[in-house]
């Protein structure tokens, strides 16, 4: 089998992961710093050290600004709900995925305007221009993607962050696609709440997500026990048990921290480097078959990460990606649940093939990929499914 859909959640967990998770399940089944006895709060201490980890590896203020999640968009509800009150204003880009464009709707109900700034391919400083100049006297936060799930095309955080800063504003990133491939420090950047999709770049189990939290979040959208303060009917103020309700996930938490461990080891830059020669030499394969339809330029170091979709004509996306999956090759198909980038690339009634590389992929498989939609191209011209 070949696994190409790393952007979605990272096929191959190193060994340490699958490790770390056993050694939860079998050695710490316990809920942590919640009992009088030894294990409850040595399993506590493990947690807090993965708290600590994370926090340094990202830039956050403080620990406690850590809060584990079940997934990135999990935190990013917490992040636009908690935040946003009727009258705000917020921006986005024109690459969200329905992680964040499906809160904001609910949120529109309620009086949230939104107003989503073009990303200019290939011109960071026309793109962060393009937030800055929908700001407006009532403008709450700016919340945007790190980089798309659909083309790859990586945003300039970093200048947009300085905007939020000049003008004192709130800035969030959706860091699902870029936490452990780029390099990411919430200070240096400006980002105020950073959303991240564990089980992705941070090789974790399916299920983890973290949100850090540098500045307050008003309101809750989950309450309940905390092992903290329980005499109070009020949630508690204190972080990070503020947005952690109910037993936390014990055995994704042991391995976040050791697929963090995983990432530190290998460095983030070597992996980036790693996977966007794969998506180059994907990308050149992919140009030379005629038919093919690729929707990014060819992608360049600090400008995409290893993720890019293309079409085969006379082919519908999702049946090339069913003739591709009996051959052995897992790609996505379809609109990746952000027809905004399709809207803006013209695929929204057909979608995109997508391929996405882990550490874990190999050259030679991108090789044996290639070559079978070479020969699928070469096929039949004319799909059932076409429209």
């Amino acid at each position: 089998m070949i696994y190409f859909d790393n952007a979605a959640t990272s096929g191959v967990k190193p060994k340490s992961v699958i490790n770390a998770v056993n050694t939860a399940l079998s050695q710490y089944s316990v809920n942590p710093g919640r009992g009088g006895y030894e294990l409850s709060g040595k399993c506590n201490e493990i947690i807090y050290n993965c708290r600590k980890e994370v926090a340094s590896f990202f830039g956050a203020k403080d620990t406690t600004s850590v809060i584990f999640t079940q997934n990135c968009t999990q935190a990013i509800n917490y992040v636009l709900k908690g935040v946003l009150k009727p009258s705000d204003h917020i921006i986005v880009s024109s690459l969200e995925h329905n992680a964040v464009m499906r809160p904001l709707y609910e949120l529109s109900k309620t009086g949230v305007s939104v107003d989503a700034a073009e990303v200019i391919f290939g011109d960071i400083d026309a793109t962060a221009r393009a937030f800055a100049n929908l700001i407006k006297p009532n403008t709450k936060m700016i919340f945007c993607t790190h980089a798309s799930n659909v083309l790859g095309n990586v945003l300039p955080i970093k200048k947009i962050g300085e905007i939020c800063k000049e003008k004192g504003i709130l800035f969030g990133v959706d860091a699902a696609q870029t936490a452990g491939v780029l390099e990411i420090d919430m200070q240096k950047m400006n980002i105020d709440y950073l959303c991240i999709a564990a089980h992705k770049g941070l090789y974790s189990p399916m299920g983890t997500g973290i949100l850090i939290s540098d500045k307050p979040i008003p309101k809750t959208i989950l309450e309940g026990g905390t092992g903290t303060d329980s005499i109070i009917a009020r949630q508690p103020l204190d972080m990070p048990e503020r947005f952690e309700s109910g037993t936390v996930n014990v055995p994704g938490i042991f391995g976040i921290k050791a697929g963090l461990e995983f990432v530190k080891q290998r460095g983030v830059d070597e992996i980036y480097k790693k996977e966007l020669e794969m998506s180059k030499k994907c990308y050149m394969m992919l140009s030379q078959i005629g038919g093919v339809i690729l929707y990014t330029d060819l992608p360049e170091y600090g400008r995409f990460v290893p993720t890019l979709s293309f079409n085969l004509r006379d082919y519908n996306s999702m049946e090339l990606a069913e003739i591709l999956g009996e051959k052995g090759v897992c790609v996505r198909a379809g609109l990746h649940c952000c027809p905004s980038a399709h809207r803006r690339i013209g695929t929204l009634q057909k979608g995109t093939v997508r391929v996405s590389f882990s550490s874990y992929n190999k050259p030679e498989e991108v090789v044996t990929f290639c070559n079978m939609v070479r020969i699928v191209a070469q096929g039949k011209k004319k799909s059932k499914y076409f429209y």
